[in-house]
């Protein structure tokens, strides 16, 4: 562990951490002969704390150290066999390493040796187990037709690897005993360069598998897809003809219930493909890794995963696409009716005010039709109380020509009543400021 400080300079809390991840889950030391049974267990991140109890019975069982409480991988040899324990993203890996000679390579294999009990409690579900037997230099070679009887006569693929170091050979296929085959004829393998070959070739067959889990959502989704494709295209194909509000908010729910179903694929399937693709992205550069050579007539493991595996991983990643292709279409041609209908409305908007814009000039033309009415009869009452009082005083002896007078009293109201009445309706607009 490193100190607080280097040279005075304050650490980095997490670089000791990142310094020895590359150095995290070392390669084991192997010398031939050897069997290997390796076992891959799809299993939720929520049973870690399982399996390090798993593992911690087993060291116990077998009177050696167990692993820390947080660790994530784990190597003990337990004397009649050593366990390798790895915990993944979504699955761990258990390895287990028998060294003995052998005459039957997949016959007594290593996982015999394990106890049947403490497998059978291993949490997740089981997706790859493989039998690998690395062969001695004194291993006698034998021609394909012979290889073929331990591998139940399926077709035998092979290659030299590591620059000519070993043969490899397996036909990719589960046997009776639900193991996967590896046979491996050592020429002149370190014991560091054994180890890397025997985990590489178990990580091809697991992340192979794991690779392929996508593929049985591609083809479930593939078909309705294709529905829904063909009910986007007929569906664009009636906006062009839509010419009222109602068949528009009709479409529009239409395209919203195509957007969720193309959702709920994506979310379905998003993980799961991308992981995929990491798969497959850690295949190749496994493969890459073995530096194949051929074998004079038989079918190097690049070249069968390539038939094999790549078609699939291309379906995938074309199912994929379709679906971020869907998801696009589909929201461009919501935005495109959206905005249709966003326009019809405004359109409808614009209608609805230009009416209330005649029917306030309306009633602006009636108040002051009312208004000048009511200058007129205001007017009127008045000019009959002048009226009135100019006959009164003509009554009390005062000389007033009764007619004359009110004449001249005509412009005199009628004006007063006008200016009257604009001044109180400017009160009352005043007061409702």
């Amino acid at each position: 562990m490193l100190s607080g400080e280097t040279a005075g300079i304050a650490n980095y809390p997490l670089r000791n951490q990142l310094a020895s991840e590359v150095h995290a889950r070392p390669y084991e030391q192997l010398t031939a002969p050897v069997q290997a049974s390796h076992l891959a267990i799809l299993s939720d991140e929520s049973l870690l704390p399982q399996e390090r109890e798993m593992i911690a019975a087993l060291c116990e069982r077998f009177r050696v150290a167990p692993p820390s409480p947080s660790a994530r991988h784990h190597s003990a040899d337990l004397g009649v066999f050593r366990l390798k324990w790895e915990r993944h993203s979504e699955f761990s890996s258990y390895t287990f390493f028998h060294n003995a000679p052998f005459e039957q390579p997949f016959q007594e294999t290593a996982i015999n040796r394990v106890p049947t009990d403490w497998l059978a409690q291993l949490p997740g579900k089981l997706l790859t187990a493989t039998h690998l037997a690395l062969a001695p230099q004194t291993y006698p070679n034998q021609e394909i037709e012979e290889l073929a009887t331990l591998f139940a006569s399926n077709t035998v693929t092979g290659s030299l690897v590591a620059g000519g170091a070993a043969r490899v050979w397996t036909d990719f296929h589960i046997h009776a005993d639900c193991f996967s085959r590896f046979l491996i004829q050592d020429n002149h393998l370190r014991s560091r360069q054994a180890g890397r070959l025997l985990q590489r070739l178990c990580e091809l067959e697991q992340y192979r598998l794991l690779a392929l889990l996508a593929f049985p959502l591609a083809q479930q989704y593939g078909q309705q897809l294709g529905q829904l494709d063909q009910a986007l295209t007929s569906l664009t194909g009636e906006i062009v003809d839509i010419d009222n509000l109602e068949d528009e908010h009709h479409a529009l729910d239409q395209l919203t219930g195509l957007a969720a179903q193309v959702e709920q694929i994506a979310s379905s399937t998003s993980y799961r493909f991308s992981a995929a693709d990491a798969y497959d992205d850690i295949i190749q550069q496994r493969l890459a890794e073995l530096r194949e050579e051929r074998i004079q007539g038989v079918q190097m493991l690049h070249e069968f995963m390539q038939r094999r595996l790549a078609p699939a991983m291309h379906t995938c990643r074309s199912v994929d696409q379709r679906i971020q292709a869907l998801a696009t279409r589909v929201a461009r041609a919501s935005n495109l009716l959206r905005t249709r209908v966003d326009v019809s409305m405004e359109g409808q908007t614009k209608d609805l005010l230009r009416s209330m814009d005649r029917r306030a000039h309306l009633q602006l033309r009636m108040q002051e039709t009312v208004e000048g009415l009511s200058v007129v009869v205001l007017s009127y009452y008045l000019l009959g109380l002048v009226g009135y009082g100019l006959k009164g005083l003509k009554s009390a002896g005062i000389g007033i020509n009764v007619e004359l007078g009110t004449g001249l009293a005509i412009p005199l109201v009628v004006a007063a009543v006008f200016f009257g009445v604009r001044r109180l309706k400017r009160l009352a607009g005043h007061t409702e400021g």
